[in-house]
Formats: structure tokens, sequence, C-alpha cells
């Protein structure tokens, strides 16, 4: 049990369930899990080597789909999913400083009218933070601390500062904790009500933080290393009908800029390290060794957050209402190469995995974490933005363990329940969101078509449009320009054969940007909402 939670308590209660394949009896409750850092092919249901039995159960009796996009970061992706715009529209991209406009509305904001209560409990993560109240919703754990798992220098109730937690906290059980105990208030108090719970574990996100035990179950699960992993995994993400690519090479020429310079990294984490994703036959002993116990780390961290997951799920089903709520998980963005030292700083002694001990995955494991796909996380290529995505309804949804490939983005989460709940996004003085509702493709794949996707970090551009897309990576890059029907891997740049749906599809990008910043510069600054520092994550 966790600080100042005596005011939850367990209660009974049930919610009306729907005959399965008619219309739902009440408006349908919303679970949204999203992990922070998880690899496309991570989880088993995707084609991975970590143990995700909740992840599992949820895709064989829901839908994946193979199409699902993030912002390539943390902070970005999260303003995506809770207001609907993207994140240049609400100044919530690095790239973007400036006010957040007074548009800017966020889920709760659009279910609340319709019934609904709301609830977050995890990480937050952006520019605008929740207070007593917060954006709407009705209760919020915040956790504002990304650089612990087994401590919280800060994090927050309801707005209100709670002390630093005690021998035993480990942030992503707390969190799955304070979900139920909402869950359980929910059910004695508001039965009657659907509700909207936000789950936003921090992991598998730097630093690699687990309970030993967690750790011990993958201590030699990855000794043959990451070439090999990632090369098991490719025919068996085809057979599954999750991918129809090649298996696109590792880059070790391509790294994140702001990591902790290699000098500074080699001293304070040792000569196991490595910081480019080299061939695993190029290691030493002593780096096989210390890169396997990495992954194991990142998998325990996967696995738990999983089993927490199921304890919410369970709470679902204790209140009656597992059959009636969606449940949609996702991830933020790509497995990530950055290798940070910053926080407590990292303890050499200490066991990795430990308190002590601060440690990233690297670009090696996150290619594999990524696989089939180009790059990582901060790279809008397909292994930075693309998303497992599942969504599990029993009362909804007609077909089970099927695929969906509709391309979809975290900006059409908002739209999406929002039409599931009967009511609508439009909203006078303010721009037309970005999303749009996803919601056909539950019914049938290729239900629900874009017109197009936009993507803007760091300086990396990409445009999406039917099975094109055009790519530019760095602030001088030019544009390349693949075919995803055939080539998600992104091998084939037909830059060169096809110049003129180059300049076509450059021109839509920069037209959209220029009208996604500009639409925010004009915008009055909101008073609703208080600034963080901004720092991403």
């Amino acid at each position: 049990m966790v600080d100042r939670r005596s005011f939850l308590r367990l209660a009974g209660g049930a919610a009306t369930a729907a005959v399965l394949g008619a219309a739902p009896a009440r408006k349908p409750n919303f679970l949204v899990i999203l992990a922070d850092d998880m690899g496309f092919s991570d989880a088993r249901c995707y084609g991975g080597d970590v143990d995700t039995p909740n992840l599992d159960r949820l895709a064989t009796s829901g839908v994946r789909f193979t199409q699902g996009y993030s912002t390539a970061r943390c902070g970005p992706s999260r303003s995506c999913l809770l207001t609907g715009y993207y994140a240049q529209q609400t100044a919530s991209d690095v790239m973007t400083p400036g006010n957040v406009p007074s548009y800017t509305r966020f889920i709760p904001d659009y279910l609340k009218p319709l019934g609904y209560r709301a609830y977050h409990s995890g990480k937050w993560h952006m520019r605008f933070v929740t207070g007593a109240g917060g954006v709407g919703f009705d209760h919020s754990y915040t956790m504002l601390d990304e650089d612990r798992y087994f401590t919280q220098n800060r994090h927050a109730l309801d707005g209100d500062p709670l002390p630093k937690p005690g021998e035993g906290y480990y942030s992503t059980t707390a969190i799955a904790d304070y979900a139920v105990g909402f869950l359980q208030e929910h059910a004695r108090d508001h039965a009657s009500d659907p509700f909207f719970l936000y789950l936003a574990p921090h992991a598998p996100h730097f630093p690699l933080q687990a309970p030993a035990d967690d750790i011990a179950r993958y201590r030699d699960k990855f000794a043959e290393g990451w070439d090999v992993a990632r090369e098991r995994k490719l025919p068996r993400m085809r057979r599954m009908g999750l991918v129809n690519c090649a298996l696109a090479p590792r880059e070790p020429g391509m790294w994140t800029r702001w990591n902790t310079p290699d000098d500074e990294l080699f001293a304070k984490t040792g000569p196991g390290e490595v910081a480019r994703a080299v061939p695993w036959s190029t290691l030493t002993a002593e780096q096989k060794a210390f890169q396997r116990t990495k992954m194991a780390i990142h998998a325990a961290m996967i696995t738990r957050m999983d089993l927490e997951i199921g304890k919410v799920i369970r709470q679902l089903a204790a209140m009656g209402a597992e059959r009636d709520t969606v449940i949609l998980f996702l991830s933020d963005n790509g497995a990530s190469p950055e290798q940070l030292i910053r926080g407590d700083g990292h303890d050499r002694a200490a066991p990795p995995g430990s308190a002590r001990t601060f440690l990233g995955l690297g670009p090696g494991w996150a290619t594999c974490s990524n696989a089939p796909f180009r790059l990582h996380k901060s790279w809008v290529n397909e292994g930075g933005i693309a998303s497992p995505m599942i969504v599990h309804w029993p009362n909804g949804l007609k077909d089970a363990n099927k695929l969906r490939h509709d391309p979809c983005h975290f900006v059409d989460v908002l739209p999406t329940l929002v039409d599931l709940a009967g009511g609508s996004t439009a909203s006078r003085g303010a721009p037309p969101l970005a999303g749009r509702s996803f919601a056909p493709a539950l019914r049938q794949d290729g239900a629900a078509p874009r017109e197009f996707l936009y993507f803007n970090h760091n300086d990396n551009r990409a445009i999406r449009v039917g099975d094109w897309k055009l790519i530019a990576t760095g602030a001088n890059g030019p544009w390349e320009l693949y075919d995803l029907s055939k080539d998600r891997c992104e091998q084939h740049d037909l830059a060169a054969a096809q110049p003129g749906r180059v300049r076509k599809l450059a021109a839509m990008w920069t037209a959209h940007d220029a009208e996604y910043v500009r639409t925010r510069e004009t915008a009055p600054p909101t008073t609703r909402v208080r600034m963080s520092n901004g720092r991403q994550g």
C-alpha cells in the first residue's frame, strides 16, 4: 500500500454488461495504457521475446493494429494522445516553444459532459501539468520524477505533493495500485457512471531498474546477442502477419547527440558498455555479459509492467466492468538508444538494475526491440514511431485475435474515444482536431483511411500519404521516399526515381507544418494549465 491511499477503500459494485455484437447498453468505459520506450516488437504478441501474458490475452481476444504511430518521443506523444492535436499545435514539442494555446482541451473535457468520471495514474511528462483537478481528472496520481523507480522525489496526489516513499516502493507497482484504488472508489461511489482511466507506467524508460527477482528470470535469456535475436524475430513476425518487409540493418553511425559523451559514459559504467549498434560478434566477453544483463533488466521491467496491468484488469473484472471497457494499449515511441547519466548517477559497484545504477538500453538492443524497422526513439523512421497498439472490448468487438492494417496516430485516440462514447469533438473557436476516429476499423480492417499523417520532431520530418512516406533526417537531411507497402524497413529510397512525388509530398509537409505552428502562434495562451520545465523524455 502506498502513501495517502487510506481514502480509497475496497467496495463492491457492478457495471451493466452489453450483449456481444449488439449496441452497448451503456456508454463504454475506457482504459488507455501507455507504455514508455517499449519497442514495437518487445511483447510476445508482437513477435518479441519478453513474457507479456496479460497483453497477449488482450491481443488474443481483441485486435492488433500493425501501423499505429507515435511522435518518436515521450512528451509530444502524450500531448497528442490527450489533446487530439499534433504537438506543434499545442507547443508540446521541444522544437516548438511557446504558450499552450487557449483552445487546448483534453480527453476529460470531452468525456465528462457525457457523464464520465476521469482518472490518471502514472507518468505525466508534458508541458502542461495537472494540479488539483488538473486538466479534468477527478483523481490523479502524478509521477513527475523521471529518474528513479525505487523512490520518487516529485510525485503528487490530486495536485498535492506526496512525501518521499519508503522502502518497498517501485513506481510501476505504485502506479497500478493507485489506479486500482481509483477504480475501487468508482465502483463504490459512482458505479452508474462510465469512466476513463489513463494508466501511464514509466516502464521500460531508462534508468534500467527492476526488482532483482524479475531480472533473475531473464538472466541468460539474451546470451546470443542482439543480432541473433532480431534475425529470429523477423520470420516470426511475418508468420503473424505483422510485417512483410526485410530486416533493416543496424546503423552504428547513428546515435543521439545528447548522449553522455563516450569517455564519461565508459568511465562511469565500465568496460562492458557499448555506445554504438555494432555487430554482436565484435564485442568482448565482458561486453557481452554486461549487454545481455541490460536486456534482461529491460525485459524484466516490461514483464513487471504486464503483471501490474493484469492487476488493474482483475479489478475491472471484480467490479463487473471488463466486458464494457475499451482497453487500448500503446507505447509512446520506439525503444531508446539513449545512454544518459543523470538523476543519482551510476554506482558501478551496485548490482545492475538496482536503485543506485543508471544504465540505458543502448542502440544495439534498441535496434532489436524495434525490429524489423529502422532506427529508434527520436527518429521518425519506422523504428522511432511505430507503436504496438492493442484494442480489447468484449462487448464491442466481433473479431478476436485479428489484425488491423489501417495507419493511425496518437492524435486519433481522443476522437476515437469520443466517437465510441457518442459525443462530438466539434468546438467553437478552436481549430479542427488533427485526429480522426479509427472506430470503423474496430469493426472492419481498412475502414478508417487517413488522408495523411504528419511527423516533425528534433529536426526529423516525415509525411505519410497512403503507402508513401517522405522523410528527412536532421535539419539538412535530404528528402527520401519509401513505398511502405513493400518497404517499411526503409531501405529502397525512390526519391531520385520519383522527383515529382517528392516535390508534391514535400510541399504538402511544408504547408501542414506552417499551418500547425501558425495556428498555435496566433492563439492566445491558455490560463488553465501550469507549465512544467518542458524536459522531454
